[in-house]
Order: C-alpha cells, then structure tokens, then sequence
C-alpha cells in the first residue's frame, strides 16, 4: 500500500523565529515556502524569507495566527499543499489537521486522533498509566467542582500542581503550597487556562519539589518505526516556563537514558504517534522518573538536540510527513559533545519579569554560536505573542565548553531598546549550582538573591560612562570651562552625572556619592563607541538617539530615562492613590467598582500581556473614584487605569 503524501509547496502557520526557522529548511530541500502574517507583523522578518506573503488578520493571535479558517484559505489562495504549524497553541489543536485533511492538504504533524489523546492531560495520564509509563499521583476527574477540587487537593496533600488539560507552556499552571491559597490559585489557573486555550478544565497532581525536568525527543513514521533522540534537560524555569535547556542532562547516564527513552517509545506504539514528539518528565533526586505531559510538535528546545546528534528534525519532520520512512534506526542515533540553549525574552525580570514591548532599536548578535531569531535594528516586538524574541545555542565537546562558550555569546551579543533577561540569563550561567550541572527546578528562588540582587553598584559607573557619551566625544579646539549636568533615571534611582569636556575627546565625570571618572572617547559612531577608562579600552555599544538611552559595556547592558530637561515635579509618587498600567496589555478584569473601599496591596486589575497574566494592587488604602477601563480593552504602560482616594492620615 502507498502511503507517500507528496508536496512542493509549504506553507509555515506560525511566525518570528520558528518560521524562518522551518523555512530555512523547507528551502534547503527544494520546497517553496508562503509567510502567513498578522497585521501587527506586517513588516516582520518572516516574511521576507518566504518566496509568498499572505495576511490572515488582526494583530491578536484570535484574529490571525489560531485562525484555522484563514490559514486554510491562505494555503488555497497560494497553492500550498502541505502546512507545517511551528509550536504554539495551534500546533495542539487536533481541529487543525482535520481541517488539512478536509481541504486535501498535508499537515506537517501527527494525527488528530494523537494530539487529541495527549493534549488532554487527564486523559493522557490515564493512556500513560495503561501502557506502564510511571506517573505523578493526582485527580483527573471530570467533576470540576471548586469544592470537589479542593477536597482532592486535601485527599493528595500539600503542596499540589494544578495544571489545565488543554494546552502547555506553563499556562493554567499553579502550584499551591497551603490549602488557603488554593480557591485564589484555582481562580487565576482557569483564567489563565480559558484564555489561553479556551477551556478551564484542571487536573491536580502531587507536587515533587525541586526535581528536574527532564524530556525524551522521539520521532516516529507511518511505517511502524520510531526513535529516541536522547534527553533534554529543562529545569531552569520562570513561572513554570523554561528559559535554559542543555542535551544531554548532567542527571542522566547511559541506564537512565534507555529506561526514559524505552517508556517513550511504548507509549508511542500505544498511540500510534506520527511525527516529532516529546514526553516531559519529572526526575526526582533518588533517579525516579514521572511522565507530565507530551508535546505532539516541535520544541522551542530542538537545537540542543540537534547539535548533539547531528540531525535536523524538521527535515525529518517533513519527510515524515511527505510518508517516507525514518532514514536511521535506534542503533544509529549517536550523541557527540555538550549543547545548551537559553531564551532570549522581552521581560524585565528585576520587575518579576514583565513582559516588555515596543522595538528593539539595536539588535547584533554575537558570532560563534547559533542564533534562532527574527530581529534586526528597530525590529518591532508586538505585546501580543510570547515575549521569546531569540534563542542563543552554543555547543562544545563537553558541558563546560559549551557553557563557556554560551556566556562569551552572551556577552557579546547586542540587544538594546527593551529590556530583556539577557544579562538575567548570563548570571544563571555563571551561578556555582549551575556550573555544577545541580539545578533543578527550583534554581532560580533557591538562588534569587545572586540573580537577581536589589542593589547593582554597576549601575552608577553605568550612568557616568553613558553621560560621558551622551556629551562628549572626539574634538579638537578649547576645553569647556564648566560641567554639564545631566539627571538620569534606572529603576526608580536618580542619578546626577556631570561631564566636563575636555580636549580631543577625553572628559571628567563627577557624581554625588560616587568617585569622580576620568573617560576618553576614542571614537564613535551612532551605534557604538571606543572608549578608554582607568587604562583600559573597550568597545561600548550605544543607543543615544531615544528618549531611553542605553549601553552595554562589559557584558551588560543599562537604560536609562534621561530627565535632564524634564521639570521635577513634587508629590507625584506610587503612594499618589493612582494605579497605572504597568506595560501594555489588554484587560482581563476589573475587580473594583467606584465607590469600593480597597486596602493598600488589593488586587484591584488583571492584565494580560505576552500570554500571561499580571495583578496590579492599589499602592494605597482608600476609596476608588474612577475606573478608566473595562474588561477586553488594551491598554498602554504607565496608563492611569484606576484612581484611589487615599483615606485622611489621622490627625
């Protein structure tokens, strides 16, 4: 019996760095690719790769990228016979390759039987268990009663995992250390869950604490045969969310690696899965493993994989797709050397990672490493997709080479005009338990003081070199005979730069509280500078030319809000009784009325930004008097959104 799919045409429903990635591909092996854009990507890198271009919608993912309809019709309209669906929320959803197969069109993934038996996890953790995969003690039931819900929670023990059956990426995931925290923890996990894949439904599990995560690669074809491409470990996370992925696991030796890698495969011949795969699980510290979940597509993690076993999976996705046979059996699958990966994501994570929008003015990434992107100078990043904007991947002959190699990319890697988690991603690196190859997924509150300090004495030294640039520069002719002064702003801390401009670019810096600098500027251009401080010279990149200037120099980055011509203004402080948006977002609820008494740290608004979602508490205690917004409306950072009447301080 043929079972061959051929296509020539593929169109790539997803966009950024996932799309040129598949492209990249798709190209390599001779198929012409189409672009699928939504309004606010009208301009996005994707789409100059592509040899075709097709809007489908609106800027919010609803209305463009999770459109089956109008990616069927966008492929119809180009004549693309195959669709490859990236990652993401779609790439889960067992309607889209129902609505390929109705419109005769190959779809670049298992079949909807598959995605719809493993993207309900309850349903998933029952076929996990009946085929001999171990699993986490819980309730997956269909009573979804909050009281039903919490006497589970009782009947497990605390503390308890609550996590959405539909969907993935940490959304509709709470874990939940005390029984009263759990109706909150209920209300924002179904929330979440609703809005990100349309259903509130819940299951409960037993929480491991601090184990690692730990996922198997398995690929498998229509012809009976299927693999494992070893281990990724995944442990270092944010809201449940990864940020640091390396292959192979320090925890895992080579018996490990079979018996995770053997539980895989039996669950795949269970399902009869088609496709790339992976089954997430929860090692714990006595080498027991547990399944969580599988993800029916390609992993945002797939580098790693492939730098450690040579193979590219989407081209062996899409040979798999178009009916061939997998071209090497389990014996061949070899592993050479170290590779880790890290995700670049506009967040500031000092502000508990929020998302951050807008452009990324100056984009340079550093040589020596692969980069997974779609950015450029001014690249636009849209408040209304993840907040990953690249992965940087370095691979080595061994776990310390690559991870040597990996700060070195870092560092010298250019990102300024948002914040992002670079410079966060770099002190994870750096920190012992991780040289070690210890963390688990606890590393970033169990370390939160080394990563993420409240005071960076670097920032001052920061705010002197960018006043230097800012106001002096290579010249020739008479020195200026008095300082300038500057006032700038990072986090809430001013700083009162004054430069004094000297002859053929060198200057004196003073500022109240610190020691006074003594800077040259060799050179300098719109976007970088040689500079030479204390005998040392060392290139600075720069962003002068925005209301935000920044720099990064030693292998960090600063902003800073430049108020030099900004009037002080008096009294206007977070205790003012205004709540303002604290980044751009759209709304999902109001929880105060006007006339309301709130208490100083009352939840008073839910914001969704970036697919999470963010509380704004009132800073004061008092009475509200206007409420600006409504559910379902966007709004943009440092909006005044509520208004409170701070209660009369007692005589």
């Amino acid at each position: 019996m043929d079972k061959s799919t051929p296509f020539t045409k593929l169109l790539v429903a997803n966009r950024s760095e996932i799309a040129l990635r598949v492209m990249r591909t798709a190209k390599a092996m001779g198929y012409a690719t189409v672009a699928v854009y939504s309004e606010a990507d009208a301009g996005a890198e994707h789409l100059r790769a592509a040899d075709q271009a097709i809007c489908i919608g609106g800027a919010a993912p609803s209305e463009s990228y999770l459109r089956i309809d109008r990616i069927i019709a966008a492929a119809r309209a180009t004549g693309a016979d195959a669709i490859h669906p990236g990652y993401g929320f779609l790439a889960e959803n067992p309607d889209f390759p129902e609505a390929c197969a109705e419109a005769g069109i190959v779809f670049v993934g298992p079949s909807a039987a598959a995605i719809r038996a493993m993207g309900d996890k309850a349903g998933a953790k029952a076929l996990m268990i009946e085929a001999g995969v171990p699993c986490v003690p819980g309730y997956q039931g269909a009573d979804q009663a909050a009281e039903r819900l919490l006497a589970e929670a009782r009947r497990i023990g605390f503390p308890v995992m609550i996590k959405a059956t539909a969907g993935g990426g940490g959304r509709g995931m709470r874990l939940v250390a005390r029984e009263e925290e759990f109706p909150e923890a209920l209300r924002s996990a179904t929330s979440e869950a609703k809005s990100a894949f349309g259903s509130d439904v819940v299951l409960l599990e037993k929480a491991i604490l601090n184990p690692r995560h730990v996922e198997i690669q398995v690929m498998a074809d229509r012809h009976g045969n299927a693999i494992h491409l070893g281990e990724r470990d995944c442990s270092v996370q944010r809201r449940h969310q990864k940020l640091i992925e390396e292959a192979p696991s320090p925890a895992v030796d080579v018996d490990l690696r079979a018996r995770m890698g053997a539980a895989s495969l039996a669950a795949v011949r269970a399902i009869g899965y088609e496709g790339a795969g992976t089954f997430e699980y929860l090692l714990d510290a006595s080498g027991a493993f547990y399944f969580m979940e599988m993800n029916t597509r390609l992993q945002v993690e797939h580098p790693v994989t492939e730098a450690i076993t040579g193979l590219d999976l989407v081209a062996l996705q899409l040979r798999v797709a178009a009916g061939e046979a997998l071209p090497l059996r389990q014996e061949d699958v070899t592993f050479s050397g170290h590779a880790i990966e890290v995700r670049l994501c506009a967040e500031d994570p000092q502000a508990g990672f929020m998302p951050q929008s807008g452009a990324m003015a100056r984009w340079a990434p550093a040589p020596g490493i692969r980069a997974d992107h779609a950015l450029r100078d001014g690249a636009p990043v849209p408040q209304f997709y993840d907040s990953m904007i690249a992965k940087l991947i370095a691979h080595g002959p061994d776990r310390e080479a690559a991870r040597r190699r990996l700060i070195a990319g870092l560092e010298g890697t250019v990102a300024l005009g948002l914040r992002s988690n670079q410079d966060f991603l770099t002190a994870c690196l750096v920190q012992s338990s991780f040289q070690e190859g210890a963390a688990t997924t606890g590393f970033i509150e169990e370390n939160r003081d080394d990563l993420l300090p409240e005071t960076d004495p670097a920032e001052a030294r920061a705010a002197m070199i960018l006043a230097a640039l800012l106001r002096a520069g290579p010249r020739t002719g008479l020195a200026h005979s008095f300082p300038t002064p500057l006032r700038l702003e990072r986090n809430g801390t001013l700083y009162d730069p004054q430069v004094r401009a000297l002859k053929a670019g060198a200057c004196h810096v003073t500022m109240t509280g610190q020691e006074s600098l003594e800077l040259t500027v060799l050179c300098r251009d719109r976007h970088a500078a040689l500079i030479e401080c204390d005998g040392i010279r060392e290139e600075v990149a720069l962003l002068s030319e925005a209301a935000t200037p920044a720099l990064r120099f030693g292998g960090r980055s600063f902003d800073f809000r430049d108020l030099s011509f900004v009037p002080t203004v008096q009294g206007a402080a977070q205790g003012d009784g205004r709540v303002r948006a604290t980044m751009n977002g759209s709304v999902v609820s109001v929880d105060v009325a006007v006339g309301d008494r709130v208490e100083a740290g009352q939840k008073v608004l839910v914001l969704e930004a970036m697919k999470m979602e963010h509380s704004h508490t009132a800073a004061v205690s008092g009475t509200v008097s206007a409420v600006h917004i409504a559910a379902g409306a966007q709004v943009t950072a440092h909006a005044v959104v509520i208004e409170i009447a701070p209660e009369a301080a007692p005589a």
